[in-house]
């Protein structure tokens, strides 16, 4: 099996890939995975950290190959508000409960998506939002205490570099009427 040694970030990619690997966000934030690329060739992702794999990535083969990575289209929640205060507070009440959320600028104010969840579109249908189900990439903000991970080798031995992703376990909870079970990253 084929092993990804290091990641170029999409932008900073030099030589086009000869490959693609199509993924979801759950499948882009992996630490240890086998991926199955659009040609069929198995690849393998072994990192000390996840990855944090983002649309436009290019893996970097130990034979030399190059697989890019295209984020899959998701069924999302797009939320907008009237106003920037009612969008920030509609954002506080998302925080609150630890939803991943991207942030989607835009001349209107913007919007926020997160994964669909009929709970929380009432929720932001009660705060004064409007909400429409899309099917788009999800690429939500890292956590706070996510590290920048820059064209570094994903492997074990190779200790810096790499995005501090998800962790579960982070031993605290919370009083919420709804909470679903997350990843988020703390120091």
């Amino acid at each position: 099996m084929r092993r990804i040694v290091t990641i170029e970030r999409a932008g900073e990619a030099g030589v086009a890939a000869d490959d693609t690997v199509r993924l979801d966000h759950d499948q882009r934030s992996r630490r240890r995975m086998v991926f199955r690329t659009q040609n069929e060739a198995a690849i393998l992702l072994d990192a000390a950290r996840p990855a944090m794999l983002r649309d436009g990535d290019v893996l970097c083969l130990e034979d030399g190959g190059r697989v890019k990575v295209e984020a899959m289209a998701e069924a999302l929640d797009e939320i907008r508000a009237r106003s920037t205060a009612e969008l920030v507070r509609i954002a506080w009440h998302l925080g609150n409960r630890h939803l991943p959320t991207q942030l989607v600028p835009g001349p209107d104010g913007g919007a926020l998506r997160i994964r669909h969840d009929h709970v929380i579109a009432d929720m932001a249908l009660g705060l004064g939002g409007s909400v429409s189900t899309i099917l788009a990439p999800f690429d939500p903000e890292g956590g706070a205490y996510e590290g920048a991970a820059h064209g570094h080798a994903p492997s074990p031995d190779h200790g810096e570099g790499h995005a501090h992703g998800p962790r579960r376990g982070h031993g605290h909870d919370h009083a919420h009427e709804h909470h679903h079970h997350h990843d988020h990253a703390h120091g």
